[in-house]
């Protein structure tokens, strides 16, 4: 059955659902404070890249089935449910998550509810918020608890967000009624029907789900990359230790590639908001090992950074440097806290003259590093390099040809941040290969 469904913020988890949500055979209003964004979205373009998300706006956009505003009048009076999907980044001030961006649609949504209906947040906050936010939502709106809230958090991988909510592995919904149950229910009907499992719960459960999950995902990364660290030391092999390991059904071989660590919008963030509120609630040793995990990430950062310089003689001044990567991750063209940008905008602090080349990436890396060389090509990138980078691991570098880039570079010397070339192939080829928590000149190939 099609619902009236409406998706307030239309960043990268708000135009997502959105789409996702057409899709699935809704009536959707996207609606966002920022007319530009909205003027974007209604002319069928998608602000920033995820795979097939542009062509499912299009489709939807055209029929009709999907339309965007910025009234929050227009929403209330359209919408049965109401999808809250606006960013927590981390405050300036702290570690904890700013709830500004949360709070501001309560304050402006409440008001115009004037009968049934159900706010379903989806946005990642501290455990506690959603009990504040429906007993703030039942004092503004005029249908008063029939205004209901839920909490539905949100676990999109970027790069493969389409597939996760149109299959995801899991829908949580944290409700305080049957009806709030049930309506979600219907939403993801199409979802449910196919075997996604559901998981209903409380308000706190819900909130502590998604962060749990960032947590534990940023811990494994942290303890492959603490391994790789005293692999170094004692002169073995990480890569090999990862694989060993990852046989064992209990630990299990994903996120064990050791590198230089984890970015983007939401673990380093999301694990320091974690922290704060644990010490908020007065419980902030049980979630005291989150510190080391960030310590351990940032390390990584600082690994590469030092390797660099070593390769390059020991000093930086008047060395070119190639870096592979600038999105925090492949299939985006998300920058933010990106260990490919920031090792990059460091070894230019340091003196080196940086080229950066990024399938995607690029005209967000510009905007935000105007002072470092932007390449036009991975080509363009290792030309004259005296050391290159590999830091995003886009197939496109996966498959470069190191014999076609040996002749290119004024030294062929490379360190895979990311643990995902051929090292047999590059060393053939005539490149110095280094990788993080492996020794160099006994390479295999990746498996």
């Amino acid at each position: 059955m099609s619902l009236r469904l409406t998706v307030i913020g239309t960043g990268y988890l708000g135009a997502t659902h959105a789409v996702c949500m057409a899709e699935l055979g809704h009536e959707v209003l996207g609606v966002d404070v920022d007319p530009d964004k909205i003027g974007a979205l209604r002319a069928g373009r998608v602000p920033f890249y995820e795979p097939e998300l542009e062509e499912l706006l299009a489709k939807h956009t055209a029929s009709g089935r999907l339309r965007f505003t910025t009234s929050y009048e227009e929403a209330a009076e359209f919408g049965q449910v109401h999808f809250l999907c606006v960013g927590t980044p981390q405050r300036e001030d702290s570690g904890a998550a700013d709830l500004t961006y949360v709070d501001a649609v309560v304050e402006a949504l409440g008001p115009h509810l004037t009968g049934p209906t159900l706010v379903a947040g989806k946005s990642t906050v501290p455990v506690g918020t959603a009990a504040r936010l429906a007993q703030r939502l039942a004092e503004l709106a005029p249908a008063g608890s029939r205004a209901e809230l839920a909490w539905n958090p949100e676990f999109l991988r970027e790069g493969f967000a389409v597939q996760d909510t149109l299959r995801p592995d899991r829908l949580v919904l944290g409700v305080r009624s049957a009806t709030a149950e049930a309506l979600l229910r219907e939403v993801y009907a199409p979802v449910i029907a196919t075997g996604t499992p559901v998981v209903t719960t409380d308000f706190p459960t819900a909130e502590l789900v998604k962060t749990a999950a960032n947590a534990f995902l940023a811990t494994k990364i942290s303890f492959i990359n603490a391994m790789a660290e005293l692999c170094e030391t004692a002169d073995a092999d990480v890569s090999v230790l990862a694989r060993a390991i990852g046989h064992d059904e209990r630990i299990g071989a994903r996120f064990l590639r050791a590198g230089v660590g984890f970015g983007g919008g939401c673990l380093p963030k999301d694990i320091r908001a974690f922290m704060a509120r644990a010490e908020e609630l007065g419980t902030g040793r049980s979630l005291a090992f989150l510190r080391e995990v960030d310590a351990i990430n940032l390390r990584r950062r600082d690994r590469v950074v030092e390797l660099a310089r070593e390769l390059c003689g020991g000093s930086l001044p008047g060395r070119r440097v190639g870096v592979l990567g600038a999105a925090f991750k492949p299939e985006s063209d998300d920058i933010r806290d990106s260990p490919a940008l920031d090792v990059a905008a460091r070894l230019r602090q340091g003196g080196a003259d940086v080229s950066v080349y990024d399938p995607k990436a690029m005209d967000n890396a510009r905007k935000a590093h105007p002072l470092l060389g932007h390449a036009l090509s991975a080509e363009d990138a290792v030309r004259g390099a005296d050391v290159v980078l590999h830091l995003t691991e886009w197939r496109e570098f996966r498959e470069l040809d190191p014999a076609a880039l040996a002749p290119l570079a004024h030294h062929p010397r490379i360190v895979d941040g990311r643990g995902a070339l051929d090292a047999a192939a590059w060393t053939a080829a005539g490149w110095d290969f280094h990788a993080l928590g492996r020794a160099s000149g006994a390479f295999e190939a990746t498996p």
